[in-house]
């Protein structure tokens, strides 16, 4: 028996370590950068006026300068799906990492509000001090033009204070429109908010070179803190000290315990420079990778692509087959769908159900009818496809609108090909991702590492069932042909039994057999893989609700009698 903690490692492990690094990573900026302000002999004069304001604003300025670095990383999805297609160089566990980008993606995002909190409250704290303790000094570190100048003159009146409460504001309409309630009520402000990103990073560029922030250039020739020329002790160093709390020193002789100490008298006076702005040397490089990527998809997808057929499927869903030139795709993969008659700034994504062969060109994906955007696609498609539904001579063309595609991407689907044994669980159009993978079977079964597939499909409408009854009946008898039955398990699950009157039919009895009413008893079906497939990794594919991902998910991470490793991949595009 294997240890009770190795399906658990097997599918957190990697992620937590790179987590934990992570967020040690941002605890040492912030330390190390919190030292340097606090202790460096540059901006001692600073530390001076500010305080712990000064520390405290630089440092969280340096955490964000890193996650504002990494937040965009991910997003490049199409380096992410390079760096996940070299299977020789990159290991599988690495590209399971890979898979959980918009997580990451995620917490970069919550870092950066969070720390942009702490950052603008550090900022207002320096803003009130550079006003209370204005340095007739030294004039050069001063940012309010006199004493007990109002500090909200200080916030509106610079570039940096400026630039931070538009920041400010939009993070704000990023933060709120990414929250899950706001996401499933309506996607499209997400998607909207979410372009205000290049706005954010400008401003951010503009922000840092404002020079509020100065440092001293002549430390060796001005130690910090020593005696300045042609000034006398109780002049630089203000009113008279105190003795634990009693009564002031004498001026002699607070100049007999100057001259006593190891006080240095400067040979100049104290030169100050703005600091220099770094904030571009951590977000240049990726963002120039970023708006490469997005060059390159936006000239890659220029060209519509050709609709060839639109087929209305039960329960509200639409399977449109296009071709286009030169376009390759794994199965598993997916794309995204452009139609600027229902929408010129909205697109979405869908998993590809079909991919291009040596053989035939085509392409396809499945669209469930919810929702205004897709409704008037399918009423704009349906409108031609109904007109034409008979054979038109050559010379008449179907007016369909246009539409533009971006892609392929990678997905945690394209693994099911790398376990000798795959289980890949669906819940209604979830299927969807598996659907090109079982396709791909069809073609060439006997190509692939796959050795067992155990394929499970929930559904509320047992019509749903006949969006790839077709597919699931060739598959299976091509395998029971050529000896190889026990290849696909197949379990259809029919959640209500409403309507069981009418199943599937006599032209699908392969799929009758394997009809079982009700909900799955997942922890009797995963013991049932585990003892089959004794010391296996086994990995598991969920597409489905939120509830069914989580109760699979804990069920993988759950140790078994039988050495059997479940690896857990969810496929997600919200």
């Amino acid at each position: 028996m294997a240890s009770p903690c190795t399906n658990w490692l097997s599918n957190e492990g990697l992620k937590h370590l790179f987590l934990f690094s992570w967020l040690a990573l941002n605890v040492w900026l912030f330390w190390k950068t919190f030292l340097q302000y606090y202790s460096g002999p540059q901006y001692y004069y600073l530390h001076q006026m500010l305080g712990l304001g000064l520390c405290i604003s630089r440092a969280s300025a340096c955490v964000l300068n890193f996650n504002c670095s990494c937040v965009l990383l991910p997003m490049c999805r199409t380096l992410m799906g390079a760096l996940r297609s070299r299977k020789k160089v990159v290991s599988r566990k690495t590209r399971r990492l890979l898979d959980k980008y918009k997580s990451f993606h995620a917490a970069c995002g919550i870092a950066i509000c969070a720390f942009s909190a702490i950052h603008v409250g550090a900022h207002v704290i320096n803003a009130v001090n550079f006003s209370t303790h204005y340095s007739n000094d030294y004039i050069a570190l001063n940012v309010a033009r006199y004493k007990n100048e109002d500090p909200r003159k200080i916030i509106f009146t610079t570039v940096p204070g400026i630039t931070g409460v538009l920041m400010v504001l939009i993070l704000f309409l990023m933060f709120t429109a990414s929250t899950a309630s706001m996401r499933a009520a309506n996607f499209d402000i997400f998607l909207h908010t979410h372009k205000l990103f290049f706005i954010f990073y400008v401003l951010l560029l503009v922000h840092a070179s404002g020079g509020v922030l100065k440092y001293q250039t002549n430390v060796h020739s001005h130690p910090p803190g020593c005696l300045r020329p042609n000034k006398t002790a109780a002049e630089d160093y203000g009113p008279p000290a105190r003795v634990n709390g009693g009564a002031p020193l004498h001026i002699a002789q607070e100049e007999e315990l100057l001259t006593n100490s190891t006080l240095k008298i400067c040979t100049e006076e104290a030169n100050f420079h703005p600091h220099f702005p770094e904030t571009w040397i951590w977000i240049s490089a990726p963002l120039c990778l970023y708006c490469t990527e997005r060059l390159y998809r936006y000239l890659r997808s220029t060209k519509p692509v050709t609709i060839t057929s639109v087929i209305p499927h039960p329960c509200g869903v639409i399977e449109i087959r296009m071709t286009k030139e030169k376009f390759k795709a794994s199965p598993g993969q997916y794309i995204t769908l452009q139609c600027p008659n229902v929408s010129a700034l909205e697109n979405h994504p869908f998993t590809l159900t079909m991919c291009p062969t040596e053989t035939k060109a085509t392409f396809a994906v499945h669209i469930k009818i919810v929702g205004d955007w897709t409704e008037r696609l399918c009423e704009l498609l349906m409108s031609q496809w109904n007109q034409g539904s008979e054979i038109l001579p050559i010379f008449q063309q179907r007016t369909n609108p246009k539409i533009y595609i971006d892609g392929p991407f990678g997905s945690p689907s394209e693994e099911v090909f790398n376990y000798e044994v795959s289980l890949c669980i669906a819940g209604g159009i979830g299927v969807t991702p598996f659907a090109s993978i079982l396709n791909q079977l069809l073609d060439s079964w006997r190509d692939h590492k796959l050795q067992r597939l155990y394929f499970v499909w929930i559904c509320k409408d047992i019509q749903a069932f006949l969006w790839f009854a077709d597919l699931l009946c060739a598959l299976h008898k091509k395998l029971w042909q050529e000896t190889r039955p026990d290849y696909l398990n197949i379990k259809l699950y029919l959640s209500q039994a409403e309507g069981i009157q009418k199943i599937i039919g006599e032209k699908y009895q392969a799929l009758n057999s394997r009809l079982i009413i009700g909900r799955p008893c997942w922890k009797l079906l995963f013991d049932e893989i585990a003892k089959s497939n004794r010391r296996k990794p086994v990995g598991v594919f969920c597409c489905g609700p939120k509830g069914l991902s989580k109760e699979l998910h804990k069920l993988c991470n759950r140790p078994n009698s039988y050495g059997t490793r479940f690896e857990y991949n969810k496929e997600s595009f919200s």
